[in-house]
């Protein structure tokens, strides 16, 4: 009989061993494991040669382009220097797998493998080389543009919270919140200084979970799914918003940052504009995100997002971080 169609799969990990033996030029074995599911998939391939990763992009995610696009940045940022994993060819010389998934074809790239492990919390020294790997990036970057999103006030609040409205109704006090804030932000974003904000190449979530450190401290950054265009300070804006989620002891927290903006100010400056527009942008940062929750599992398909999940994370993150820094102070010292 045919199968029944689905709108999501997880691919077996013992084929896509078979599949990246047979196109690449592997070793004689592989194994391979699922090692996350989320926006998209995650698998380690293992062969005597060496570790993999093969991220297979869920079905209509990503275009061919955006991903060719994605690939060409992450080729620039190798030649240049930054640590990064990379894309690996095939045996022809190809870098996108379209792989036949029940739902429909899928994409699927083979990464190299970022040594090290993702740490929750690192000493000042490793914040100070964060700041130096992330702006050597966007000094790099600056002059490039990518075939792909360009972040604005468009799409980090207003279709956000057009997603949010098909979870939550427009009365409860969350969502009377989050139309206040997005108010407040967008004349932000209006007013601000375009000449004193530097545009370029953004990676959009630079954060522990998507870099890798060794114990001799290198680190290695991945994960350039949502790379794009926009304002550089909103990936400065994004790691300092992980900070504080991840740091509650604000004086701690506060030495995390001062060492980060540290490390990123000895390769290039923040400007005074972008150090005005960091609380702001780190807010807009937390409606993105929730947009893309919202989009990616729309039909609640992930038993983490539901209306419970939506209003905790927006009164104990969003709301507080709008609370107690966008009006009143400060997260960078200029």
């Amino acid at each position: 009989m045919s199968h029944f169609p689905v709108s999501s799969s997880n691919l077996s990990a013992p084929h896509l061993a078979l599949f990246v033996q047979s196109h690449y030029n592997a070793a004689d074995s592989a194994t391979c494991h699922l090692i996350k599911s989320g926006v998209n998939d995650t698998y380690q391939v293992t062969t005597s040669a060496g570790k993999y990763i093969f991220r297979v992009y869920s079905l209509h995610w990503r275009t061919r382009a955006d991903i060719s696009e994605e690939l060409r940045l992450l080729l620039l940022l190798k030649e240049g220097g930054i640590p990064v994993s990379w894309p690996l060819a095939d045996k022809q010389g190809g870098f996108i797998q379209t792989l036949p998934a029940p739902e429909g074809e899928r994409y699927g790239v083979l990464f190299s493998f970022a040594e090290g492990e993702k740490l929750l919390h690192y000493d000042d020294e490793l914040h100070i080389k964060a700041g130096m790997v992330m702006a050597r990036m966007h000094q790099l970057t600056q002059p490039f543009t990518l075939n792909r999103v360009t972040y604005t006030a468009q799409n980090l609040l207003v279709e956000p919270l057009e997603s949010l409205k098909k979870f939550l109704p427009a009365d409860t006090p969350e969502m009377v919140f989050m139309a206040t804030a997005q108010a407040h932000l967008l004349q932000l974003l209006k007013d601000a200084d375009l000449a004193a904000i530097r545009q370029g190449v953004v990676h959009m979530d630079i954060w522990f979970d998507n870099m890798n450190i060794r114990p001799d401290g290198e680190i290695t950054l991945f994960d350039f799914d949502f790379c794009g265009n926009g304002w550089q300070c909103l990936d400065v804006a994004y790691y300092i918003l992980q900070l504080h989620s991840l740091i509650r002891d604000m004086p701690e927290c506060q030495v995390k940052i001062d060492r980060f903006l540290e490390g990123y100010s000895v390769i290039t400056p923040l400007s005074a504009e972008e150090q005005r527009l960091i609380p702001a942008l780190g807010v807009c940062m937390y409606f993105f995100y929730l947009g893309v929750q919202c989009d990616r599992y729309h039909n609640w398909s992930n038993s983490f997002l539901n209306e419970a999940y939506l209003k905790r994370f927006i009164n104990v993150l969003v709301k507080r971080y709008y609370d107690l820094y966008l009006q009143n102070a400060s997260l960078v010292n200029p």
